[in-house]
């Protein structure tokens, strides 16, 4: 027998031991999913801020590419030996494009964990196609510069370098497309940032229009008064839609710099450009030259470039901070979740020490008294009457616990019907609603199908403040009332919130709902609402109705439908109703053959 209960005792210890085991397993893997999320969120940072800087790259290689034109304007202007100023600078200017070409398909620097979008070389080697062609054409302009070069030869070349930035705002279209996929919180810099690299090369192809026949001396023609026109309004296009965004990574130098590029560019750099195309229209008689309108309009670009710096510098300040931060929780969770891991096992190595050890030793002992056998650490002679006692005691505590449990299931059933009924007009709750429309029915799918009614009382805040409170709480309950009596048995009513009432109708006939709304309607408008002293009061509601199916995830979606259908009505003015467009039958919400109806929502 002794052999048997060492036995038996030696089985409970390797099951004790295995669940422990099993315990800290699971615990362990709580925290890896812990863990985990804060590891991709921390992933996700450092891929934005590598993303970011490498569309950075890209705007720089855009701008860049858009500032190889002055040097080149100036050199076809008066002409350029080998080895003067001005081709020195164009050279420099063309190694600073193909060196940020070429940092494009460098892809050695990708950190460790990321990827990098593959850049379609077609899109580069279109851009180097045209950046070759662009450039050979500005090459035979300066050196017919000196022997009676055209305007449209100038104009030619002016072009083509047109067309490299064109291909090339492609590249950055494509990358900011794949950022905008990626994450959407990186859309306002995919989309601001762009805007300001096209205002400094729309800024520069402004200029551009005229410097060609100031160049060689000619009448400024008509298209291209009409292209440098078409030029301004895109500027000051982009320069409205990027103050919508002033805000985004606002700072000082932001500020600062916006201020500047409207007195500087916008001020005399346009002024500048305007006053020389009156006198090219006029009499051909230009106040400067081409290289004096480079020397004085570039100028007025530069403090578009400033913006454009600091607003890039102020988006990857931005991610870094976000990278900073997500790392830091990523270590905070780490560390916690490491520290409870060790602790649950010093835990369980206690309790089984102090708790499940001695509670075998008992066992034992309880085994040796049902078997009549002395205990050997102990006097088992007073102990035995006690644990038999304590045995009853677990009996009768038992029983009690379970009347207790019939009463306790009894006044929860009371608790949870409390719950979910509204106080005032005893109509369902919000909670109680959305908890029967987020349960599915498992074994009919079909049944799964609802359309929601969303009414609010109009200008209900008036009926307060002019009758009190009281009346108030009278129209909720009337109009719970009345609700209640015109709709069917199966038709789920509650309060939604406030003076909001929400109905919940099974099945999909949305004609046959909006029906029912229609009723509602004309109902609460035709009611004689009162107040406590018997004074009549007029009141109508606003209808919005949706159609979807009832669960978790389509749930939300059928309330935030039925509730802009409702905010259309208020917004039509009121005692009306409006229902969701419905995309697999828009027609049914069709009313009255009003045509416009169809547009996103429906007057009934």
């Amino acid at each position: 027998m002794l052999h048997t209960l060492d036995g038996a005792r030696g089985s409970f210890d390797r099951k004790l031991s295995l669940r422990f085991a099993l315990v800290i397993v699971c615990t362990a893997f709580l925290a890896v999913v812990i863990v985990a999320p804060t590891f991709r969120d921390y992933t996700l940072a450092r891929h934005n801020l590598f993303d970011m800087q490498r569309f950075r790259l890209m705007l720089d290689t855009a701008t860049l590419l858009a500032a190889e034109r002055g040097p080149a304007n100036n050199a076809m202007s008066t002409g350029s030996s080998p080895d003067g100023e001005k081709a020195r600078r164009l050279a420099e200017f063309r190694a600073r494009s193909d060196a940020a070409l070429a940092q494009l398909t460098n892809a050695a620097d990708v950190p460790l964990g990321l990827h990098d979008d593959e850049l379609p070389l077609e899109l580069l080697q279109n851009v180097r196609e045209q950046l070759a062609i662009a450039r050979a054409d500005v090459d035979r302009a300066v050196a017919r510069s000196g022997s009676g070069l055209s305007r449209e030869e100038f104009q030619r070349a002016i072009d083509s370098m047109f067309e490299v930035s064109n291909r090339f705002r492609a590249i950055v279209a494509w990358k900011a497309n794949h950022l905008v996929e990626q994450d959407s919180g990186l859309a306002a810099p995919a989309l601001v940032g762009p805007m300001l690299s096209d205002l400094r090369d729309y800024g520069g192809r402004i200029a551009s229009q005229i410097i060609a026949s100031i160049a060689v001396g000619e009448r400024l023609p008509l298209d291209n008064v009409i292209e440098a026109r078409r030029i301004e309004g895109r500027l000051l296009e982009l320069w409205q839609v990027s103050n919508n965004h002033a805000g985004l990574f606002n700072n000082p130098a932001l500020r600062t710099s916006r201020a500047e590029i409207q007195h500087r560019f916008f001020g005399e750099g346009l002024g500048l450009v305007d006053s020389l195309i009156r006198e090219g229209r006029r009499d051909a008689r230009y106040s400067l030259t081409s290289t004096e309108l480079t020397e004085r309009f570039v100028p007025t670009m530069r403090p578009i470039e400033a913006y454009r710096r600091a607003f890039l510098d102020a988006a990857v300040d931005h991610y870094v901070r976000a990278r900073d931060k997500a790392l830091a929780i990523l270590a905070t969770v780490a560390l916690f979740a490491t520290c409870a891991l060790g602790l649950l096992a010093g835990l369980m190595v206690s309790i089984r020490k102090n708790i499940f050890q001695p509670l075998i030793l008992v066992h034992d002992e309880v085994i040796r008294l049902a078997e009549d056998r002395p205990a050997e650490p102990l006097s088992l002679t007073g102990k035995a009457g006690e644990i038999r006692s304590l045995f009853r005691a677990i009996e009768v505590l038992q029983d009690k616990l379970q009347e207790r449990a019939s009463i306790a299931a009894s006044i929860t059933s009371e608790l949870q019907a409390q719950a979910d009924t509204d106080g005032l007009t005893a109509l369902l709750n919000r909670r109680a609603l959305d908890r029967h429309a987020q349960r599915v029915a498992e074994a009919e799918p079909a049944v799964d199908a609802a359309c929601l009614i969303l009414l609010d009382i109009d200008h209900f805040k008036s009926v307060n403040d002019t009758y009190g409170h009281p009346t108030g709480d009278r129209v909720l309950v009337q109009t719970a009332e009345l609700l209640r009596s015109l709709l069917r048995a199966s038709d789920l009513v509650a309060r939604f919130g406030g003076e909001e009432f929400a109905i919940l109708v099974p099945g999909d006939d949305l004609p046959g709902t909006v029906a029912i709304a229609r009723k509602l309607r004309l109902a609460i408008q035709t009611e004689r609402f009162t107040t406590p002293n018997g004074t009549s009061i007029h009141v109508t509601a606003s209808f919005g109705v949706a159609r979807g199916r009832r669960g978790e995830r389509t749930w939300p979606e059928i309330v935030k439908r039925a509730d802009e259908a409702l905010y259309r009505a208020k917004s039509d003015g009121r005692n009306r109703v409006r229902c969701a467009q419905s995309i697999a039958a828009p027609d049914l919400c069709a009313s009255d053959g009003d045509s416009r109806a169809l547009v996103g929502s429906n007057r009934v």
